[in-house]
């Protein structure tokens, strides 16, 4: 059985808490990300090695890290959103490999090389999403912005998993002020 998970994020919005015009693409930007989990998940399947890849989650956190100030980011809410992305990445790989090894078989999709492909992909993306996550920085504490993430990641065309995975990837994205 060929299953491949595709994310697509159908961003609505109702007239109540119209979102901003600069969540959608990070949103979408997001759900790409969490995409490419498909295709890591193909090569750690292939080569037999763990999900967890403590060495390339340092590297792409101290790569956002160092780049945050470029894009007017505190480094401390990169670190923050990037670690999320890992997290919701990872959740997408252990599921895939659960349901392969429950299979007996992973889908016979191409299999693009995951340091001469599939890597430059998320670095390239990466400075998108630190883009994306500036321009949506300013609406981060408006008390909306838990309603915007909950109708966005809760369309009723989401997978289970795909939802779940946004979820965790949208996690700490709205910051509560406290009033």
């Amino acid at each position: 059985m060929k299953r491949r998970l595709v994310f697509a994020l159908l961003f609505v919005t109702t007239s109540a808490s119209a979102a901003p015009a600069s969540l959608e693409p990070l949103l979408n930007s997001i759900a790409e990300r969490l995409a490419i989990a498909d295709q890591v998940a193909l090569s750690k399947w292939d080569s037999k090695k763990p999900v967890e890849d403590k060495k390339r989650e340092q590297e792409v956190i101290a790569s956002v890290i160092a780049q945050a100030p470029n894009y007017k980011l505190a480094p401390a809410a990169a670190e923050q959103f990037f670690s999320a992305q890992i997290e919701a990445n990872k959740l997408v790989q252990y599921t895939h490999l659960s349901d392969w090894q429950f299979q007996g078989k992973a889908p016979d999709d191409p299999r693009p090389d995951l340091v001469k492909q599939i890597r430059p992909q998320l670095d390239q993306l990466q400075k998108r999403l630190l883009q994306e996550l500036a321009d949506f920085t300013p609406q981060r504490t408006d008390q909306k912005c838990p309603q915007w993430l909950a109708e966005a990641v809760h369309e009723p065309l989401n997978e289970p998993l795909q939802q779940l995975a946004m979820i965790r990837a949208t996690a700490e994205l709205c910051i509560h002020t406290g009033e």
